[in-house]
């Protein structure tokens, strides 16, 4: 998904909001988060490394619910951190992103 960002950060996409993302992931080299929000790309979106095992990027993303899973060091992964979840069709679970309407919480 690309988008612009204005000079304050705010995405000139309509409708989409920044939403930060961080996950735990202790001893990867290599994190990144992919969903419906990137079309399952196995590439999906690169998460940056930060301290105490913290990964992190910036999500793009229209108000809703998104599902997505982790790809650690090349191996899909559940995100333990996920307040919910849904099955998929091959056998394991997605975790839900939910992201609130502006004026919403």
């Amino acid at each position: 998904m690309e988008s612009t960002k204005t000079e304050r950060g705010k995405s000139t996409q309509t409708g989409t909001r920044e939403v930060p993302f961080t996950v735990r992931a202790k001893g990867a080299s290599e994190v990144v988060v992919t969903g419906d929000f990137t079309q399952w790309t196995r590439d999906g979106i690169r998460l940056r490394k930060g301290p105490n095992d913290e990964w992190r990027t910036v999500l793009e993303l229209e108000p809703g619910e998104h599902q997505y899973r982790l790809v650690i060091d090349g191996n899909w992964q559940d995100d333990p951190q996920a307040t919910k979840r849904v099955p998929n069709p091959y056998g394991g679970y997605n975790s839900v992103l939910r992201v609130p309407a502006r004026g919403e919480r």
